[in-house]
């Protein structure tokens, strides 16, 4: 694709974007100057790109159907095969479809994007391969990964699979309901703002949101640098731990890897909890929408830890309540300048970046239309605040982040992990087809206050069922001090031995 010297009126164009008054003479000039800068482009153009190498053969697979997928959780099925013997030998294991897996579609659950085949394996699907596993399809996601519910795929809703019309959570809403129907042993989810512990929390799964960077971005679609995250979903704390480990550790590509720590996860779940200091968050449990069963479940799986021998008491954090907050300029306007404008990368980090990708999805521009509602609603606002105030707000946020930080480090100083509600409350039911905008935007966002704010704080934050009302999961949240996922495991190992969640 070579790169052309502007036209005349292309140039102009440009000049009266940047604010420039250009004379016929400057344009002259300009051209003529911009000449070696586009002979250096094409020299670039024509070089071999760097991609890593495809090592295990796959077919393309196909879209299921009917009853082969009763929930809209698949959107291909296909096998790829590691080698017979390694940790995930004998494990099949399904990808959020905003994951690459080389020469099968993925549409990131946006019609914009549909059509795409990604010419590289993510570094978690090697890595998945490597230990033996199976990869034996995509799993649905909420479009371009923006929605908490189940309902914003351009191919129709996900369904929970404990409650049929009800929300699966999201954006991750395939991987939780294909390990809960059991069609997988495993799935892989990502989380910008709690898209792997929503659907666990409305599903009832285990679902673990490492510390940020633990776990290699790398040939995942992103949303945002500073908040993109990826771990598992599963059905066993142990099994959690076992594909943690297999993720888990620096890949030399991905910028968001620094000192990371990685553990043996899956040997070390014994223990107990006699003695460990648990802190149950005040704020957790105070959002406007929380529900009282909700809390009440969760405050009993605290009081399970404590006649376990933990020392359960609580704690106030009030930056709590300002995480959510904080998360919109991070989230919203790194979206719009990553995702969007950027064409799912942006500039300025020394990435592995799929240009097959970027090529593909810079066609939003002229499909707009089809984007999902809450697609539209964030690209418009991030883009109208970048246009009338700049970059400042994203900056204060990031500032004052530093803080709520800060406020989380200084109650795990005292507690080895905090706890509170995964989600305020229940999944809820799906929208109707005919749901007016405000509906379908309330049912994608409104689920996510507790979630949200260690996405931007990047604790590891770990989703554990704990209870049943209604016919649907309930769910509390374990956070623990920056890459300790261990202490997490041995807490959840323990309430999960301790007894049955769903008879609780």
């Amino acid at each position: 694709m070579a790169i052309q010297l502007p036209t005349r009126s292309q140039l102009l164009d440009v000049a009266d974007e940047v604010g420039l008054d250009l004379t016929d003479a400057d344009v002259n000039s300009f051209l003529e100057l911009m000449r070696p800068s586009d002979d250096a482009y094409n020299a670039v153009d024509a070089m071999p790109d760097n991609l890593p190498a495809v090592r295990y053969p796959r077919s393309p697979g196909h879209r299921p159907s009917g009853k082969e997928n009763s929930h809209n959780a698949w959107y291909v099925k296909t096998t790829v095969q590691g080698p017979p013997s390694g940790k995930l030998a004998g494990k099949t294991v399904a990808l959020k479809d905003n994951i690459m897996l080389a020469g099968v579609p993925m549409m990131n659950g946006s019609a914009t994007l549909e059509g795409y085949v990604p010419d590289i394996d993510a570094t978690v699907v090697e890595r998945v391969l490597d230990a033996g596993g199976t990869i034996v399809g995509k799993a649905h996601c909420e479009a371009l990964c923006l929605s908490g519910g189940s309902h914003t795929n351009s191919t129709g809703p996900v369904h929970n699979p404990r409650k049929r019309g009800y929300s699966a959570g999201g954006s991750s809403s395939g991987s939780a309901v294909l390990v809960v129907l059991g069609e997988v042993d495993m799935a892989i989810g990502g989380d910008q703002g709690g898209s792997i512990r929503l659907p666990s929390s409305f599903c009832g799964t285990y679902g673990m949101k490492p510390t940020y960077g633990l776990v290699p971005y790398t040939g995942i679609m992103p949303i945002e640098i500073y908040i993109d995250h990826t771990g598992p979903i599963t059905r066993t704390v142990s099994d959690n731990a076992l594909l943690l480990e297999v993720l888990a550790g620096p890949d030399g590509y991905d910028p968001r890897q620094l000192d990371v720590k990685v553990h043996p996860y899956s040997r070390m779940l014994e223990g107990g909890v006699k003695g460990m200091r648990i802190g149950v968050v005040t704020e957790g449990f105070q959002q406007a929408n929380a529900e009282a069963d909700v809390n009440s479940k969760v405050r009993a799986a605290a009081a399970c830890l404590a006649s376990l021998g933990a020392e359960v008491a609580e704690v106030s954090i009030p930056m709590h309540l300002a995480g959510a907050a904080l998360w919109m300029p991070i989230g919203l306007e790194g979206l719009t300048q990553t995702m969007m404008w950027g064409d799912g990368y942006g500039v300025s980090r020394p990435d592995l970046y799929v240009t097959s990708l970027m090529d593909f999805h810079r066609g939003w521009r002229a499909r707009a239309n089809e984007l999902s509602e809450t697609a539209k609603l964030f690209t418009m606002f991030g883009t109208y605040v970048r246009k009338h105030y700049g970059g400042r707000y994203y900056g204060k946020a990031m500032n004052v982040t530093r803080r709520l930080t800060a406020a989380y480090d200084a109650a795990l100083s005292t507690h080895d992990l905090l706890l509170m509600p995964t989600t305020p409350f229940k999944a809820t039911p799906l929208p109707p087809d005919d749901a007016p905008r405000e509906l379908y935007v309330e049912r994608a966002t409104n689920m996510a206050s507790n979630t949200m704010p260690f996405d931007v704080s990047h604790h590891p934050a770990m989703a554990v069922p704990c209870g049943m009302s209604d016919g649907l999961p309930v769910s509390m949240m374990l956070i623990g001090k920056h890459f300790d996922e261990p202490t997490i495991y041995q807490v959840a190992y323990a309430f999960e031995q301790f007894g049955d969640w769903m008879k609780m």
